[in-house]
């Protein structure tokens, strides 16, 4: 987090309050917040806190607690996002265009998973219920999730499958829902279900048994050995 110093002077609500990026410095506060606590800690006191300012100096950022509570949990998901694409540079792509859609796949859900058990305040941060009364109108859901970064590169990894021959074109629809379900599940379960208490050695075997269900799941084309539909 940046270190950042306060100008503030008693008179700030009759004068501009000139600081440095003082929006952005809040947001990595938060973040950090977030990291230590999860979204309960994000607060406007405790943030303006960690930065150094007053929390009259954060509301002219963020309009409430909620307001902020977003801003980090949109940073959560960019480093959610930051974690998935480092593992995949990490990785030798296959020659076969299956095989390599597939290998992809499976470096993005195990990245998603990572990230989970390494930052547990951010990723419960990342995927925190709306502030209480908080409603979005109809169709936001929509839109949320066709900007959340890992939702993002699902789809394009699953078009990929398909244009590869791995996943059927007539199995493509909602196919984002089946993948993101069991990789979000399994992370949960590790992070705050009964998985917690599983050694970390022990983690490994259920990633993979979790993220071969997945591949085999999405199967059915004509580079995979799987039929279309199963018996």
């Amino acid at each position: 987090m940046n270190s950042v110093n306060s100008s503030a002077s008693s008179d700030e609500g009759s004068r501009p309050y000139h600081h440095g990026d003082l929006r952005n410095a809040l947001v990595d506060a938060a973040a950090t917040l977030a990291e230590q606590g999860g979204p309960d800690a994000v607060t406007i006191r405790a943030t303006a806190r960690a930065v150094g300012v007053t929390p009259t100096a954060t509301y002219r950022h963020f309009a409430n607690q909620s307001d902020l509570l977003h801003a980090a949990k949109h940073e959560a998901m960019e480093r959610l996002t930051a974690t998935i694409l480092e593992l995949l540079s990490a990785e030798i792509p296959a020659s076969d265009p299956a095989e390599a859609a597939v290998q992809r796949l499976a470096a993005a859900g195990r990245g998603y998973v990572l990230f989970a058990l390494a930052q547990p305040g951010l990723f419960r941060t990342a995927f925190c219920p709306p502030a209480t009364g908080e409603i979005h109108p109809p169709g936001e859901l929509s839109q949320i999730l066709a900007e959340a970064p890992p939702y993002a590169f699902l789809t394009t990894a699953l078009d990929d499958l398909v244009e590869a021959g791995w996943l059927a074109a007539e199995l493509r629809l909602n196919a984002e829902t089946a993948a993101w379900a069991a990789v979000h599940g399994l992370s949960v379960l590790f992070v705050d279900g009964p998985y917690r208490h599983v050694p970390a050695p022990d983690r490994d075997g259920l990633i993979n048994a979790t993220l071969g269900m997945v591949v085999r799941g999405l199967s059915g084309g004509p580079a995979s050995d799987s039929p279309t539909n199963a018996e």
